[in-house]
């Protein structure tokens, strides 16, 4: 059963979805794309809250709150199932073909009555859409094309593939002659959790030099525009990627406009209407005379509109234009706040590096801590053993120190862990006796992840409730495009983590990044705190960690709400947590 939250949150983005479909009017379908995100990421459940409290949510005025009411008394909102009742759900997905955009899929439905993928395909082989206006032989050909690629793209790709493909373009360009800045934008700036394309931004003095170096790219397989402001190409490593060269003097305008969202460019072009502006990409001009006012940093242009710089890991308009309007913009935490990590594994058990690379690859890191987390024996696969786990514990002592000086007394400290598996019941691996030896355990849920939502919640509760339980480790066990999050009363959970002291983990690779940004802005208005971890399994994963502090900043963390921000001594004491000394 999913939460309220979320199911309207899909209604609204549905509805909005089917707004555009069938022609209606795009302001509209905007508002109730603002609506969803807002009920989605809003930290009370809907289902609790009355016409007065559901208007007290972002973007959710009387009307909306009226519909929010409608589906939890009925199941259903009738302005929904209207327009459900004109269009099968099959054009929805139409609309995902590159090329195809909602217009053309309401005619191919209107016209030929096409309501699937697989039905286009047909009647684009059999030449039915040559006679329909707008689609000639020419978009036949691009739609063909555009279902080729949805079929071998799979959609989204993940954030670290999407890196290293834009940080291969950035460098790239940089090295062209005259390029006098480059950097990427859109969704991979803002460290969204998949990427759909990538916005590649320049400035330089010979933009046709620029475009002829990206075209030549080894990695484009196909030039689909090539103009002077913008190049469009497809790669082989299954991403899209647009080319913009702009001026010089235009670049902060312009890197603010396409790092987006979109919703948050809405609201900052709202601002620059407020203070009779005109924002766009080329610069923030006087709306009456036309004359630029600035445009050259991202700072200039937010100054103007009277608000402090903002993180593009914040400009997804969830209330940053009115924290940064009141000066309560969070300081965020950074990657380089980050003084060890607490969830790692060697090849005592499924990691590929033995325990001395792991740790001088994390000494080389420059942390001041550094915990081995190998799983416990309640993963039968690990072949796990008392003996075997104390061993390690011996190494890790005698490693304790000898790396990593960088100006510390004693070098990197070592912690020596264990990922527990959290079983069907709750309980965990080893008796309380063993655990006492650990200096930090990990605990997370492997198997069995189709149980009961009553039993998923209490599981994980009974597991923050055990004394030796300091980390909660990828909370929902997700895995981006291939399995959901366990469907457990987060909430529940998140409410025992503070209330024992146990930390959620913010799972850093780039497959997991579990917990959500917007469970993340759930738990920490319940006081949760929260553990960034790489949960390397070979020393090149230690630097994944990136992608988790980005995550972290998307769900408004400072490094005080980070544990394995904190100096040893403050950790310690946190890490002790429910056991004698320690704080509950």
């Amino acid at each position: 059963m999913a939460r309220s939250n979320d199911e309207v949150a899909a209604l609204f983005q549905e509805y909005a979805d089917l707004i555009s479909i069938t022609g209606g009017d795009a302001y509209r379908a905007r508002v109730y794309e603002k609506a969803a995100r807002s009920v989605g990421g809003y930290h009370a459940d809907v289902s609790t809250l009355g016409l007065k409290g559901l208007q007290e949510i972002p973007n959710v005025g009387r009307s909306i709150a009226e519909k929010i009411l409608e589906y939890l008394r009925d199941g259903r909102v009738s302005a929904v199932e209207e327009l459900r009742a004109k269009i099968p759900a099959g054009v929805r997905r139409l609309t995902a073909i590159p090329t195809l955009g909602p217009k053309k899929a309401s005619v191919l439905y209107e016209e030929l009555g096409i309501a699937s993928v697989e039905e286009l395909a047909d009647a684009l082989h059999a030449e039915r859409l040559r006679d329909l206006k707008g689609f000639g032989p020419k978009t036949e050909q691009n739609i063909l094309h555009g279902i080729e690629l949805l079929k071998s793209s799979g959609g989204r790709v993940l954030l670290d593939a999407a890196t290293d493909l834009a940080e291969d373009v950035v460098a790239a360009l940089s090295q062209v002659a005259g390029c006098r800045r480059c950097t990427y934008a859109g969704s991979l700036r803002r460290l969204r959790e998949t990427v759909g394309d990538l916005d590649i931004l320049a400035a330089g003095a010979h933009p046709a030099a620029l475009m002829r170096a990206f075209t030549e790219l080894p990695y484009v397989s196909e030039i689909v525009v090539r103009g002077e402001k913008k190049t469009s190409v497809r790669t082989t490593r299954g991403l899209s990627v647009d080319l913009r060269v702009v001026p010089l003097d235009s670049w902060g305008a312009a890197l603010q406009y396409f790092t987006g969202s979109k919703a948050h460019n809405i609201r900052t072009r709202e601002r620059a209407v407020h203070h009779k502006l005109k924002l766009s990409e080329y610069g923030l001009f006087a709306t009456e005379t036309g004359e630029k006012i600035v445009s050259e940093t991202e700072e200039e242009v937010y100054a103007r509109l009277g608000l402090p710089w903002i993180p593009p890991t914040l400009r997804e308009d969830r209330g940053e234009i009115e924290a940064g309007l009141r000066g309560a913009l969070p300081d965020l935490v950074q990657e380089s706040d980050i003084r060890g990590d607490l969830h790692t594994h060697t090849d005592l058990t499924d990691g590929l590096a033995p325990l001395e690379e792991m740790v001088a690859a994390a000494a080389g890191r420059g942390y001041a801590y550094y915990a081995v987390t190998d799983h416990g024996p309640n993963l039968y696969m690990q072949r796990m053993t008392d003996e075997r786990m104390l061993a390690q514990r011996t190494a890790v002592r005698h490693l304790d120190g000898a790396h990593g000086k960088a100006g510390r007394r004693g070098g990197m400290r070592l912690l020596h862990g264990v990922e527990l598996n959290i079983g069907p019941d709750g309980e965990v691996d080893w008796p309380a006796e063993f655990l006492a030896g650990f200096d930090l355990c990990v605990a997370s849920v492997h198997s069995h992840f189709n149980q009961g939502r009553e039993t998923l919640t209490r599981r994980l509760v009974r597991a923050c409730e055990n004394p030796y339980v300091n980390i909660i480790g990828h909370p929902t066990t997700r895995i981006i495009g291939k399995r959901p999050g366990l469907d457990a009363d987060l909430d529940a959970v998140f409410a025992a983590c503070a209330r024992t002291g146990t930390a959620l983990e913010i799972n850093a690779h780039p497959d997991r990044l579990d917990l959500r940004d917007e469970d993340i802005l759930r738990a920490r208005r319940h006081g949760v705190r929260f553990a960034v971890d790489s949960d390397a399994h070979a020393t090149l994963h230690l630097a994944n960690l990136r992608y988790g502090v980005g995550t972290a900043q998307r769900g408004w963390l400072t490094k005080d709400d980070v544990i394995n921000t904190w100096p040893l001594a403050r950790l310690r004491r946190f890490l002790r947590k429910g056991r004698e000394g320690g704080p509950r």
